[in-house]
């Protein structure tokens, strides 16, 4: 899938948890909105900020007036049935989609749509739910794309294989077999990715994604299709992602036993609505996620049915 970013979006001037209509700034493709528009807190300020954010398809919503916060460090994970929004949240946040209103908060950077272009530049990366690896090239060339929006060495710098050229090349090998060995894909360094396991490309995917250390990292169903152990396995390199990098991670799946034991909040949707938003005790005992996800819970029980 490829990303584009379009042109004409709307601004708002922005303070955290307030839109003030009628204060618009020149009309930009991507750009932020009005220096001193967002008025910064302190470092306990929110990574993400999602602002009252619709988003609809022919007449269909998919998306309606959506809140929603994610704090630095933290894994916060999206649920809900099929259909219910949850791919459509994490491409309004990648600038894939153009929401109807609202407003998505980067840190304090403001937009009324996200520009793909400068994802990499405001410390975003993403998964997506269907592999999107260059098959026929090795896991360390794939894992070296993840760099390349980061290089400043021009094209035909690059062609005449200058100075700097060669020292970027460098750094981005050496960055890359570190988030492999991170990883633990050694053995597959050299191999083409096509040709592995899904399990294993799944962690190549989100090699990739890592080796750039994005501040915010968008995971799109990352556990789909694989094994119990590689579910496991991957959750456990989740996790050390956040720990060892401080990587903020917000993360879309299906699998409750996965989200529950991996996140550290939890935002339930339903049919473009957010039914409920707290821990992942606090979403298990929500009776409004029970009747639409979870399953039917018995009076005086608090186990849910997943």
């Amino acid at each position: 899938m490829s990303m584009v970013a379009t042109a004409g979006a709307d601004a708002l001037v922005v303070t955290r948890g307030q839109t003030r209509a009628g204060e618009a700034v020149p009309p930009a493709s991507g750009a932020p909105l009005a220096a001193g528009s967002l008025r910064a807190t302190d470092a306990a300020a929110p990574l993400l900020t999602l602002q009252d954010i619709s988003l609809s398809f022919g007449g269909v919503t998919a998306l309606q007036a959506i809140d929603l916060q994610v704090t630095t460090g933290e894994i916060r994970a999206v649920i809900g049935p099929n259909g219910a929004g949850k791919s459509s949240l994490l491409n309004v946040v990648s600038g894939l989609y153009r929401p109807d209103s609202g407003v998505v908060l980067l840190g304090d950077k403001g937009f009324r749509h996200v520009p793909t272009s400068r994802l990499a530049a405001l410390g975003v990366a993403r998964t997506f739910q269907n592999l999107a690896l260059f098959k026929g090239l090795s896991v360390l060339d794939n894992v070296m794309m993840g760099l390349v929006h980061h290089r400043r060495a021009g094209f035909l710098r690059q062609i005449v294989v200058s100075p700097r050229a060669r020292r970027e090349e460098a750094d981005s090998r050496a960055a890359a077999e570190a988030m492999i060995e991170f990883l633990h894909l050694e053995p597959a360094k050299d191999r083409i990715a096509g040709g592995l396991p899904y399990g294993v490309q799944k962690r190549v995917e989100l090699a990739r994604a890592l080796v750039a250390r994005p501040k915010l990292l968008l995971l799109d169903e990352p556990f789909a299709g694989v094994t119990l152990t590689e579910k496991h396995e991957l959750a456990q390199h989740v996790r050390n992602a956040r720990d060892t990098y401080g990587t903020t991670i917000v993360l879309i799946e299906h699998d409750i036993g996965v989200v529950m034991g991996l996140s550290d909040r939890v935002a339930v949707l339903d049919h473009g609505r957010k039914i409920a938003d707290g821990t992942p005790d606090q979403v298990r005992a929500d009776q409004a996620v029970i009747d639409a996800y979870l399953g039917v819970a018995h009076e005086g029980e608090t186990e849910l049915v997943a």
